[in-house]
């Protein structure tokens, strides 16, 4: 079994090529005047606090926010989600709101201690499946009828089916998705992974049987949903969801005396993609290779 899983681990580092979602810049995120620090008191009140859900029904988005299926030639499994973070939370107001134009909420906690700017893994809130991942005052939430969210995912982690020698397995992954991140000590699982330095957009590992591997996947071409994009594209390398709430805009009115709940529903509906041997089966020892594992879609409501 050890020969096997190391076996298997190997094939997976092949396999696992283009997964990222395309590098953030600095342009891409509103500096002037941010308190990216938000250190909030748990006890203050009214709050806006977001929550994410993980849902596989959810439908199946492209990267201008219209439905789509598999195409030919690939396949695509839902993966089980575990952990999620974001490093970006911005409200928009209309369709025209340029990206850092609305009410921007947060910014996670960056670092120079790898040597160039980027998110701080250990300061960052990796949350599972109906945790609150963000929190602020309402009284800082700028008053407003919000039609559209934004936020921008950073880390995620997740279990996908393997087959290998006639054998199907479960291993995690964990992809570091945000522009750039700095690393002291991670786990997929169980084993822990010491790095202490930045890694680029697209890290990544694989864990099985307490085996693990590593690898940066290239620039790619991940999906990003953007309904927006005509009016308010993404600049160049974003990795930025957008999406509609849900029924109706979300009205701040500066008056309110309880917490407004946002659930972030994220579509997890085949959102492992590989190219397929033709199967329909992901088996890197027969040559699949994945070449997405983008968010397929988000959806917040109100609660």
């Amino acid at each position: 079994m050890k020969q096997i899983s190391i076996l298997l681990i190997a094939l997976i580092g092949l396999s696992l090529s283009i997964s990222s979602c395309k590098k953030e810049t600095d342009d891409d995120l509103n500096d002037d005047g941010i308190n990216s620090d938000y250190a909030l008191n748990p006890g203050e009140h009214p709050r806006l606090i977001l929550k994410f859900k993980f849902d596989s029904t959810q439908v199946r988005l492209n990267a201008f926010g219209q439905p789509t299926t598999v195409p030919a030639g690939r396949a695509a499994q839902s993966p089980v989600f575990n952990k999620m973070s974001g490093h970006y939370v911005e409200l928009a107001t209309n369709d025209f709101t340029a990206i850092g134009g609305g009410a921007v909420l947060f910014k996670n906690l960056e670092t120079m201690a790898g040597g160039n700017r980027a998110i701080d893994f250990e300061q960052s809130n990796v949350v599972g499946p109906g945790e609150e991942f963000f929190s602020i005052p309402l009284s800082q939430v700028p008053a407003g009828s919000y039609k559209w969210l934004r936020v921008s995912l950073a880390y995620q982690n997740y279990d996908v089916k393997v087959k290998f020698l006639g054998n199907q397995f479960t291993g995690t992954v964990a992809s570091f998705i945000g522009y750039n991140t700095y690393i002291k000590t991670y786990s997929p699982l169980n084993v822990p992974i010491v790095v202490n330095d930045d890694k680029a957009q697209g890290y990544w590992a694989f864990e099985a049987f307490n085996q693990v591997t590593s690898g940066q996947a290239p620039a790619g071409a991940t999906t990003v949903v953007n309904p927006l994009f005509l009016n308010s594209p993404l600049p160049s390398g974003s990795c930025l969801v957008t999406a509609q709430f849900a029924g109706s805009n979300m009205v701040i009115t500066g008056n309110e005396t309880a917490d407004i709940v946002v659930e972030v529903s994220l579509s997890t509906n085949d959102s492992f993609e590989w190219i397929d041997n033709g199967d329909g089966i992901y088996e890197p020892e027969a040559g699949d290779v994945v070449i997405d594992m983008g968010i397929r879609g988000m959806i917040p409501t109100v609660q």
